[in-house]
């Protein structure tokens, strides 16, 4: 599951850091920092554990950063000591663990890699927490949830307020972490710029004048096909959407870090404790689990310092790589600095069914000033592309990149509703229809 602090973590580096205000000489030497950034946490649960790797690199002119998944390399996770359990790579810069491994209250945990150069990187030891069930999550429409500076679009503030209550175990210091997840029900599944989208492959072929002719294959693709960009028609850009062929629900993570210590609410009832705003995409019902899991100190120092420092901007010594280094380090060379934390805690969890009937104003989906298309599920495709979808011409118009077939085929085709981090067929527990 995508974290918070991943999308931090590159946040901060592709755009928190070029903003801080330094003197030329500082900026040149933040131009040469290359800096590798890792995340992961076990749970307890039977999901996919993930372990990400990418490396930031900045610009050595204008210090801006861009980042590279780091492939190929050998991820483990190190269970008390004694026992070695690989990861797999399941997409660039992300290793996941067996499907059947879950984390267990009280063991020890470590991440180490190798990288294709042989460099060895190595976390210190995490013991998994147990952490309290959550008690009651409630929510409450708020036009004005997001932050000026976190609204969407630069203007669209609208949200619903999550919040939540536990009992807080007395006699120890606690120390907590909040995340979301949104499920959206989508209809659109693919855009293909410049492009089609195409069951089967597509071959080129030649006329007797040389302009290329393409052709499907019998072969499946069930992606965009890109013609040479030499092509006739591919002067003019052009995108063309493509609803899906099956149910299919839109999965959006949180986005911000939320943590906090009991230190002056030891052993008491956590209420009204505010985790999580969800945007007001669109009209539709939407389905948002709320999870909550366990720190240890370090973690909660780490991860307060990181938080505080996202909204700061002032100085190099506000920059977050200045102060990110976590519990990740090269094992022959510690003074490279590594981002990121590797963790273990407990999982609790509540689903809540978000239906939007209090909501006092039009979702981010419905304000575009050029009006509704009037396509289904436009509305949510507006909210996160920021644009109306615009499907392939139907007969008798005809796509800018044209196909033949060997029998008749009905143009345009629906897409496959691929599972991945962000979106997924399978319906979610506790969805409803």
């Amino acid at each position: 599951m995508r974290s918070a602090t991943w999308q931090l973590l590159l946040g901060c580096l592709l755009g928190l850091l070029p903003l801080a205000c330094v003197d030329p000489e500082e900026l040149l030497l933040r131009g040469t920092v290359d800096i590798i950034v890792v995340e992961g946490t076990i749970t307890n649960r039977a999901e996919p554990q993930l372990i990400r790797i990418n490396r930031s690199k900045a610009d050595p002119l204008t210090g801006r950063f861009g980042t590279t998944p780091m492939t190929k390399a050998k991820v483990e996770v190190v269970v008390d000591s004694a026992q070695i359990i690989p990861c797999h790579e399941t997409q660039a810069g992300s290793y996941q663990l067996p499907a059947d491994f879950k984390g267990q209250i009280g063991h020890a945990y470590q991440l180490r890699f190798v990288l294709p150069d042989g460099s060895h990187y190595q976390s210190n030891q995490q013991i998994m927490l147990s952490v309290p069930p959550i008690q009651r999550i409630y929510a409450q429409f708020n036009p004005e949830s997001l932050a000026p500076g976190e609204a969407i679009g630069g203007s669209y503030r609208a949200a619903h307020d999550f919040f939540l209550d536990a009992q807080d175990p007395a006699g120890q210091s606690n120390y907590y972490r909040w995340e979301w997840t949104l499920w959206e029900k989508q209809d659109w599944c693919r855009s293909c710029a410049m492009g089609v989208y195409s069951i089967n492959t597509v071959l080129s072929r030649y006329s007797a004048n040389g302009a290329p002719i393409f052709v499907a294959g019998d072969s499946l693709l069930e992606d965009c096909f890109y013609p040479p960009a030499t092509t006739i028609g591919l002067e003019r850009y052009f995108v063309y959407d493509y609803s899906c062929r099956s149910q299919c629900w839109a999965v959006i993570h949180s986005h911000q870090l939320n943590v906090f210590a009991d230190t002056y609410t030891n052993g008491s009832l956590l209420t009204g404790r505010k985790v999580a705003q969800i945007p007001y995409y669109q009209h539709a019902s939407c389905l948002v689990e709320i999870r909550q899991t366990a720190l240890n100190p370090q973690a909660y120092q780490y991860f307060k310092q990181f938080e505080e420092q996202t909204q700061k901007t002032g100085s190099l010594a506000d920059s977050p790589p200045a102060a990110l280094g976590g519990n990740i380090h090269n094992r022959a060379d510690a003074q490279e600095g590594v981002v990121g934390y590797f963790t273990a805690s407990a999982v609790s969890s509540t689903r809540y069914w978000l239906d939007r009937t209090d909501a006092t104003k039009l979702p981010l989906g419905a304000s575009d000033p050029a009006g509704a298309s009037g396509l289904p599920g436009a509305e949510l495709f507006y909210a996160l592309n920021g644009r109306q979808p615009n499907p392939e011409p139907s007969p008798p118009n005809t796509p800018t990149v044209q196909i033949l077939y060997k029998s008749l085929t009905t143009r345009p085709f629906t897409a496959i509703c691929e599972s991945n981090e962000n979106q997924t067929p399978v319906k979610p527990e506790g969805w409803r229809d």
